[in-house]
């Protein structure tokens, strides 16, 4: 690399824009070469002026580190640390007491008397309940996925169900079927496991696609098509589906428009060793799991208030300029030169509506930017692909959406 023209680049300037992500950057006027950008790394030729002398053939062209305009107001790196979704955190602890804040008080107190730990996990499911959504979970076995949905059913007042994905199941395995009964000497229908509100799809990269598909009109519409009748599925609804990261053999992967029918992808991370310490100390007594859901949790809510704290989720204010945020935010995912395609624009919607969820349950009635940076990787992760080059280097997903999400300006509310 050139180290001159960076020392030099405020000198005799050339201003232009990246190509690739918009960022304005500035450079030498005498550069005939390469330049690449310090934001999104992409390598391009600079807009050259009149009098510049001519490009230099691309395999003779030295690659220049072009420098941001710091002039300029435009996109500059905005977080140096991105906020993580925390049940802990200094937004929880300083909101008004809500109604809506209230009821996701009350739910988080009565499900740490069982579950410890996974903050993103336990709040990025319940902003997903609270906001009509589902969410896809990839982490290794043994993380108490199956604890924290029986938790879930406890504490809410609504039924829960689990199924096990196989290679052999079929989608009438998961809707229910028609059945003949010998008493009437007619067929009646027999409802399946997904007739229920609170899923648990344990691998569910496991089963082909066919059973896949069983599960999408039930994940958008809230409803199942038999036999050319629609059964409604009782509301709130969610799925909580799971995939086991290392384990590829005998899986199939999740088509695109089923992944994009997920509201979220969580990533359960091992716990810390304070909180493995406590589970220890918690869940080794051979007690049985019952038992202690109906002596220690009690039911602190019900389907319909569930169902009312989400329609009032709605009046969250968010401001216009809020609204630009994720916009570029989402759009700029489809021109990042890492990713081979980008969100579509239901992942927009999915942020708008998990800051509103979001900030009614940190106490107020309007979402700041913090919301939806909270919320973006669990929201964009599993809508974006990696190009070729990017996944044979290893890049991982969440870093290139930090350095994307950082790399827009943040608005001033």
């Amino acid at each position: 690399m050139n180290e001159s023209i960076l020392g030099s680049a405020s000198a005799n300037p050339v201003e232009f824009l990246c190509r690739q992500c918009g960022q304005r950057l500035q450079v030498n006027k005498a550069t005939t070469g390469l330049v690449r950008c310090p934001t999104c790394r992409s390598v391009q030729h600079p807009v050259q002026p009149t009098d510049a002398p001519p490009a230099v053939p691309v395999a003779a062209s030295p690659v220049a580190e072009a420098v941001p305009d710091r002039s300029s107001t435009a996109a500059k790196p905005s977080w140096d640390v991105l906020p993580k979704l925390e049940i802990e955190g200094e937004l929880f602890q300083h909101g008004t007491e809500t109604p809506t804040r209230q009821v996701f008080s009350r739910i988080l107190e009565q499900v740490s008397k069982i579950y410890v730990g996974q903050d993103e996990l336990v709040l990025g499911t319940l902003v997903a309940l609270f906001s009509g959504g589902h969410v896809l979970i990839e982490s290794v076995p043994g993380l108490g996925k199956t604890l924290l949905v029986r938790t879930l059913g406890r504490v809410l007042g609504c039924d829960f169900g689990r199924i096990q994905f196989t290679a052999d199941l079929m989608p009438s395995d998961i809707t229910g079927a028609p059945i003949f009964d010998m008493k009437t000497q007619e067929f009646r229908f027999r409802p399946g496991p997904i007739f229920t509100q609170l899923l648990l799809a344990d691998e569910i990269n496991r089963a082909p696609a066919k059973t896949h598909a069983a599960l999408l009109e039930t994940m958008q519409e809230n409803r199942v098509t038999i036999d050319g009748t629609s059964h409604e599925v009782t509301r709130p609804f969610l799925v909580m589906a799971t995939q086991n990261p290392i384990e590829s053999e005998g899986t199939y992967n999740l088509p695109e428009a089923q992944l994009d029918r997920f509201m979220f992808k969580l990533l359960a991370e091992y716990p810390q060793a304070s909180e493995e310490a406590t589970i220890l100390q918690m869940h080794s007594r051979q007690v049985d799991i019952n038992q202690r859901l109906a002596a220690e949790v009690s039911t602190v809510t019900s389907p319909n208030e569930i169902l009312s704290v989400t329609e009032s989720n709605v009046h969250v204010q968010v401001d216009d300029r809020l609204i630009d945020y994720v916009n570029q935010i989402v759009r700029l995912t489809r021109t990042w030169p890492a990713f081979h395609m980008g969100s579509s624009p239901r992942a927009g919607l999915a942020l708008m509506q998990a800051a509103r969820t979001l900030a009614s349950f940190y106490g107020r009635d309007y979402a700041i930017p913090d919301d939806v940076v909270r919320i973006a990787l669990p929201v964009l992760r599993h809508r974006v692909i990696l190009t070729a080059e990017a996944d044979v280097e290893g890049r991982q997903v969440d870093d290139l959406l930090v350095d994307l999400i950082r790399s827009v300006e943040v608005p001033r509310l």
